[in-house]
């Protein structure tokens, strides 16, 4: 597994956004942006915070928070659905009041007066508003995940809304956002949503009947503790002071080491020139260039912290038959954008990392004989390169692996991210991405990260106490915590080579069990994932199934229904002889294995020699019966302990798979 984990994305918003300039200067009192801001709600010295603005959804059945800034002294007048609510300025200029609350429905009007100023706001809602949080797999688009074109095509729910809060960072708690701006999730828009949230909100109006909003602050690549205020980590002043020159000098660092490589930094792209691909001629002399392994982020081999553009060159045969048939190139992800030529004929270019390539190859710009494949790559921030399997398949035949070494040569360098590291420094995206909608009246929070905090044992095991202390003060700061709102997140999925006996550790498997550490907090719930993820796709495309199990689990735990929202959970165990009998939570309408032999996957068990091995498992009623030949006195059992558990198959009849745990602590 990579040591860059999860440093890849920076957030599906970077593809349209990486033109634009970005500060990333960590000097005392300086902000960083990944957007430029979008005016706010204003009429003269009358402003909302951003977060208001036409298509607005409030929530409903709670006193609605609503803010801004006027002259000191001014009086508020807010209008909305017939009753008018007054707030006065302090000599600050800050105000906010409460509006009274009020049911789901709309659209509504609503003006706020200070004098002769005014802002109206058109097209609100009433409804439930849940903030969407995390790294990339929470930022990853509808339009990146499966079935896209289709579920693009089949949205049309205007009563579905997102807020984007812009990529942004600050070294101090911020009072507004950025920008942002609300979009119905319709088929203009919805492309744009955060799969995840898109799918969960989708489930919930099948139930709810009310409007939905998703406040959407998320950046991928994050660690959780930029997400986390200083005073709730206990961050000093001298420590902090400490934390910004140390990371002022990794970037000078960087740099440094890039330049040294590259014997200068290329500003200018020499291989496309005036629009000519001088690089992907495949007469082109390429003996020099470097060597880079495919699929591979260029981080991982020599390259860390460039951003910028790099070409690639492979060279492959084709027989005077494959030739005639035309051929497809497939390649599974590349981070960002890339253009494609085959001996020197463009066949293809994509704009958005993550997403799958299918370029067709007419027959004409193949050759009998020896074919060059360039592919230029422009890489915005966070991890570079061709990262996913590349393949080529011609006419009707099987595809054809074109994983190995290619050539690599960089053709310009910048650093508009420095290594994505700024989403990794304690507390700056809280400061900007959350504080500023600490006031806001909501619903919950659903929360997908951790990727980030899972590279080694020690980040995962740490991960326990900072997603208690992650949950713990949204609460408290959120809306001077008179609110206990609930707290949901998915669990990390699958993903990486599946092993082959049980592991010693495994950093994803402990952070799982950090996770569902939390489940002890009140009004928490997780969906589990390691039944959807990717072994080769740290962006696992599948967002249905969880957007859908998240939306279970709300049902349950913040509407109080009572169904079926998860899968076997472990309870107690009993050892009996060789044998050790696993008992279970929700279950449902009974427990049942995806296998066909009638026996459980993904169990081990260890004897006082603490050695797992494989089990055998069995289902005999509500309870899992494991037991191996090879450990005639078991202590202890393990499920789904890995990275990729991918032999687990234990779920309930409802669908809903097994949380992975284990009943050793060693």
């Amino acid at each position: 597994m990579s040591a860059y984990l999860m440093r890849p994305s920076v957030g599906l918003q970077h593809v349209r956004q990486r033109v634009l300039v970005i500060a990333i200067t960590l000097a005392f009192g300086v902000q960083g942006i990944a957007a430029q801001p979008a005016p706010p709600a204003t009429s003269g010295a009358l402003r909302l915070s951003r977060l208001f603005g036409d298509g607005i959804v409030l929530q409903r059945r709670k006193p609605i928070a609503v803010w801004g800034w006027a002259p000191a002294g001014a009086q508020i007048t807010i209008a909305f659905q017939g009753r008018t609510t007054r707030a006065t300025s302090n000599r600050n200029g800050s105000w906010m009041a409460k509006l009274p609350a009020s049911e789901a429905g709309g659209p509504f009007e609503l003006t706020v007066r200070a004098g002769d100023a005014h802002v109206d706001l058109h097209n609100v809602l009433v409804g439930d508003v849940w903030i969407a949080s995390g790294q990339s797999n929470m930022e990853f688009t509808v339009s990146q995940g499966n079935n896209a074109a289709q579920e693009i095509a089949a949205a049309n729910d205007s009563l579905i809304r997102q807020f984007k809060v812009p990529d942004s960072w600050s070294n101090d708690p911020q009072n507004d956002l950025v920008g942002g701006s609300w979009t119905p999730a319709d088929r203009q828009h919805v492309g744009d949503f955060s799969a995840v949230a898109y799918f969960f909100a989708r489930e919930l109006r099948k139930s709810t009947k009310v409007p939905i909003g998703i406040v959407n602050t998320t950046w991928g690549g994050s660690n959780i503790e930029t997400w986390i205020g200083r005073g709730a980590q206990h961050i000093s002043d001298s420590a902090w002071t400490a934390l910004l020159r140390a990371e002022e000098a990794r970037l000078e660092q960087t740099r440094a080491a890039l330049r040294a490589k590259l014997g200068g930094l290329p500003t200018k792209d020499p291989g496309l020139m005036n629009g000519v691909a001088v690089w992907a001629d495949p007469s082109l002399d390429d003996s020099g260039w470097s060597d880079m392994p495919v699929p591979s982020y260029w981080e991982d081999h020599g390259y860390t912290g460039m951003d910028g553009v790099a070409w690639y060159r492979v060279a492959f045969d084709a027989t005077d038959a494959e030739r005639r048939d035309g051929a497809t190139l497939s390649i599974a992800a590349i981070d960002d954008d890339d253009i494609a030529w085959i001996n020197g004929a463009e066949i293809g270019r994509t704009v958005g990392y993550n997403v799958a390539r299918a370029y067709r190859i007419p027959s004409n710009a193949l050759r009998a004989g020896r074919n060059v494949l360039a592919v230029r790559v422009s890489d915005g921030g966070g991890g570079g390169g061709i990262n996913g399997a590349v393949s080529i398949a011609f006419g009707s035949g099987a595809p054809r692996s074109l994983a190995g070494v290619w050539k690599f040569k960089v053709g310009e360098v910048s650093f508009q991210l420095d290594g994505q590291q700024i989403n990794k420094v304690p507390s700056v995206l809280y400061n900007r991405m959350l504080h500023p909608i600490l006031p806001s009246t909501i619903m919950g929070v659903i929360w997908y990260q951790g990727e980030s905090n899972a590279n080694n044992l020690q980040q995962a095991a740490a991960y326990r106490d900072q997603f208690r202390t992650l949950i713990t003060s949204w609460r408290r700061e959120w809306d001077s915590g008179r609110d206990m709102f609930p707290f949901l997140w998915v669990q990390l999925p699958n993903f990486g080579t599946p092993d082959t006996v049980p592991p010693t550790a495994a950093a994803w498997a402990t952070q799982r069990e950090s996770m569902t550490a939390a489940l002890s907090l009140p009004k928490t719930g997780q969906a589990i994932a390691i039944d959807v993820g990717d072994a080769d796709n740290i962006h696992p495309r599948n967002k249905q199934d969880v957007g859908l199990r998240l939306a279970l689990v709300a049902r349950k735990v913040a509407y109080g229904e009572h169904i079926v929202a998860s899968g076997p959970a472990y309870r107690s165990h009993s050892i009996r002889g060789d044998t050790i009998a696993v008992t279970f939570d929700t279950i449902g309408s009974g427990l049942a294995s995806h296998l066909t032999n009638g026996r459980v996957g993904g169990f081990e068990i260890a004897g006082a020699d603490r050695h797992f091995v494989w089990a055998e498992a069995e289902i005999v009623g509500n309870t899992v019966r494991v037991w191996s030949d090879r450990v005639n006195n078991p202590i202890a059992v393990r499920y789904a302990w890995a990275n990729n558990p991918d032999r687990a198959s234990l779920f309930n009849r409802e669908g809903l798979p097994a949380a992975p745990f284990r009943t050793d602590r060693w």
